[in-house]
This record gives structure tokens, sequence and C-alpha cells, in this order.
């Protein structure tokens, strides 16, 4: 549906069957890590690796991303709020001022990217018995594939949304502008479901669409530049010898996820964290440069193994 030339974003939690709802954002996560096993599975077939090492290695990498964007959230972009409320780091509702159902909102790409390298340390040396360049070489590959469904989840979830714009591209995310009980107020309709409808289709409330500016997706802008980042990585995976250059793909991906991350961010509102306190660029981007010099130093220092 559009208004104007900006599209009017309102979509439905998820798919309901009834007795449950799957989210269309867990869904999402879903799709990416299965995704990820079955790239991961090809490549280990590839390199005569046993399947059987890719449950550990299935396990080791959800943990580290739950764990690691969770932690990066609290740490990176709000820890003022979380020093006084430590138990709702891990707990999905929030205690005061009342008890309420959250849900885990927040997870930062940057915390993930750190654990998910944490974690392959310890499985190349528990699990795999391999040089641990050679399974992040080979595991960024899921990780960027992974990366492009979590953003169409942040999508659908109509959060991290861009600034405002007056460009076509620009969508009205009418849950980002209005909350639940700001909904249900302003049409006086009981359901936040149902409201959120009627603000999105009812000319008797256009006034309040009105009311809502059109946003850059910036999620979506995200998904479509990692999709050619998941290209290059495959491509030089399966058709060139850049496998052999031990950390080679590791630091591509760093350099082109991030730097995809650094110029996004120049469209996207803020996220909150520190960057007030270092003025320039926002707290993603400021993040994102230790990865790309990391990323710079494996590309260049990267060679190929010595045969013997």
């Amino acid at each position: 549906m559009t208004h104007a030339l900006n599209i009017v974003w309102n979509p439905s939690e998820g798919i309901d069957l009834g007795f449950f709802v799957i989210r269309f954002y867990s869904l999402m996560f879903v799709v990416a890590f299965g995704l990820g096993w079955y790239i991961m599975k090809n490549i280990y077939g590839r390199e005569n690796e046993s399947i059987e090492k890719l449950d550990s290695l299935f396990i080791w990498t959800v943990l580290a991303t739950l764990i690691g964007a969770r932690l990066g959230h609290v740490f990176f972009y709000d820890w003022e709020y979380f020093r006084n409320h430590l138990l709702e780091i891990f707990l999905p509702f929030r205690l005061t001022p009342k008890f309420e159902f959250t849900g885990y909102q927040g997870l930062a790409s940057h915390g993930a990217a750190i654990s998910i390298i944490i974690a392959m340390y310890y499985y190349s040396k528990k699990v795999l018995q391999r040089p641990l360049l050679w399974i992040l070489d080979r595991v960024v590959i899921a990780v960027t594939s992974g990366a492009i469904f979590v953003r169409l989840g942040n999508f659908f979830n109509s959060e991290i949304v861009g600034k405002e714009t007056t460009s076509p591209f620009g969508v009205k995310f009418i849950r980002d502008h209005f909350s639940p009980n700001d909904a249900v107020n302003a049409t006086q309709i009981a359901n936040p479901k149902e409201a959120y409808h009627a603000i999105a289709t009812n000319p008797q409330f256009a006034n309040l669409l009105a009311q809502v500016p059109a946003k850059h997706p910036a999620q979506l802008y995200e998904a479509f530049c990692y999709v050619f980042v998941f290209a290059i990585l495959f491509f030089l995976y399966w058709k060139t010898e850049a496998r052999q250059k031990s950390g080679f793909l590791f630091g591509l991906f760093l350099v082109l996820l991030f730097s995809v991350r650094i110029v996004v961010e120049f469209v996207k509102e803020s996220q909150g964290g520190f960057e007030s306190a270092l003025g320039l660029l926002s707290t993603g981007q400021w993040l994102s440069i230790p990865f790309i010099l990391i990323g710079l130093y494996f590309i260049f220092t990267a060679e190929k193994p010595v045969k013997i």
C-alpha cells in the first residue's frame, strides 16, 4: 500500500497458526541459521571434514550469536540503563516500574562478531582441531548469508529504521512512530493490532497516518548490500584459490561487511551508545572501524600454506 510515493509499512506480527504465532523476526533467525548450516555442510563436504562436527558448530554459533549480540547491545548501546537493571540483561521482561514482557529488544552485530570469533577459537581447538583462521575463512560465508535475513527481520519488526527522507524510497513505519498504547489511545480501538491496521488503511484516521514521517528503510539497504558481500565471498571460496590464503576471506569479510555498516549508518537513526561523547560518527561507525583495520591486516598478511 502506498501513500504519495512512500510505502506504508504495517506488517502482521507473523504467521498465525491459531494456537501459536510464528513471528517473522524469529522466522528470519531460523532461516539464517538453517541456511548457514546448509552452506557449512557443503563446505565441510568439499574439505573432507566430518559432517558430525557440524552439530557442535551449529550450537556454538547460535549461542555465540545470541549471547554476544545481547551483551553487545547492553555494553555498547545501553549500559546506563542496564547497569541498574542487571537481571534484565538475560530476562525477556522488564521488572520496573511494572512487570512487562518485552522480549529481547536489543541485539548488536558488533557484539555478535566478537563472540563468534571467540567461540570459533574454542571450537577450532576442542572440536575441529584445525587452525582458527581455517574455520573463520569459511564460517564468515554462512554468517554473511545470515546477516541478510536478520536485517529483513529488523524490517518486519520496524526497528533500526533510517532518518526521515523525502525520497521515493521512504517508508512510513507506523509501529515505529506509534507505540501500542499510542495507537490505541489515538484510535480508541482496544486491540493494538486492529488500531495499527486502522491507521494504515482507514480514511477516518488519515490525519494520524499523515503524522508518520517517511524514513529510509536502512534495514533493506543493509540487507541488499550484504547480498553482494555474500556473493563475493561465496564466489572467491568456490571458484578461486582464495580459500588457500589463510585469513584472506575472513579479512575481506570484515572489511566489506563493516564498510557497508559505516555507509548505511549515515542514513540510520541514532541507536544511542557513546556517540554523543565522541561526536562526528555514530556508535555503530566507531565500532566498525577496528573491525575494518583488523580485516585489512589479514588481507595484506594472508599467505598460502607452505607445501612440504
